[in-house]
């Protein structure tokens, strides 16, 4: 059993209804998405776009503590996790499509612990303490971007089934 099937696994629902846009196979342990409503929600949102564009968040995080960059950063706009474009999908169509694995709320909590996180460094930086932001972007605020980037990369490899 691969590490979406584990983390997707379907909360109960009802097989026979109409919203019902999943099959368990015979052995009841994959989660098998209609092809064609996978694609659905690969043509919403573009995973490899979110994963990049959360990546080169957190490098910006980095050479605004390390001093490769002069950009200001505004840590009252950075904890709002849903006005990114991962976060703006998060809380509108994801949720509407996805919302019903317990991973999805997985993917949201982190995702908003990153931003948190985010905002901490940026605070830390702002207030002139460059030890506590290099500090905190080393370690939760690495983390939490880390386990963004495994949930939307196993999203993705699920969907791609």
């Amino acid at each position: 059993m691969g590490f979406f099937s584990r983390l997707f696994r379907i909360r109960e629902q009802d097989p026979a209804s109409p919203d019902t846009t999943w099959a368990m196979e015979d052995n009841g342990s994959e989660l098998v998405l209609d092809p064609e409503y996978a694609t659905m929600l690969m043509t919403e949102l573009d995973i490899d776009a979110a994963i990049a564009g959360h990546e080169k968040y957190r490098l910006r995080l980095q050479d605004m503590v390390t001093g490769r960059s002069q950009e200001v950063m505004r840590p009252e706009r950075i904890c709002h996790d849903d006005r990114c474009d991962l976060g703006r999908w998060l809380y509108g169509t994801g949720k509407v499509r996805l919302g019903h694995f317990p991973a999805f709320d997985m993917l949201v909590a982190r995702h908003r612990y990153f931003h948190q996180q985010a905002a901490d460094v940026v605070i830390a930086y702002q207030g002139g303490d460059q030890q506590r932001a290099e500090q905190l972007l080393n370690s939760s605020c690495r983390h939490a971007s880390n386990q963004v980037l495994l949930l939307l990369k196993e999203l993705k490899r699920g969907l791609g089934r």
